[in-house]
């Protein structure tokens, strides 16, 4: 099975809140923590601009629709409220199948 990866950052400390787009997650339905990061099974996505495309929209040459998940965390450090946007999505390795 496919997981998508999500590193929290360092220092993290529960309670964890996450959202996914803004979407509060729910840990067991939607993520699970592992270690310090969190998985998902479901499919993510986090788009990669080329410099020709940033200037287009940047422009308005053209509308952009691409998806780009967002995954953002709430959490405690050093007894305090921290929030992180827009961390790092680690798709999962390619499947390394035999070929004839």
């Amino acid at each position: 099975m496919s997981r998508w990866r999500v590193p929290l950052p360092s220092g993290a400390e529960p309670p964890i809140r996450v959202f996914l787009n803004g979407v509060p997650q729910q840990e067991g339905r939607d993520y699970r923590l592992v270690g310090n990061e969190l998985v998902f099974d479901k499919p993510l996505e986090k788009e990669r601009l080329s410099k020709g495309k940033w200037a287009a929209i940047f422009f308005g040459l053209w509308g952009y629709y691409g998806k780009n998940d967002s995954v953002d965390v709430h959490y405690h450090q050093a007894g305090r409220t921290v929030v992180a946007t827009g961390l790092e999505i680690i798709p999962p390795e390619p499947s390394r199948g035999l070929t004839p």
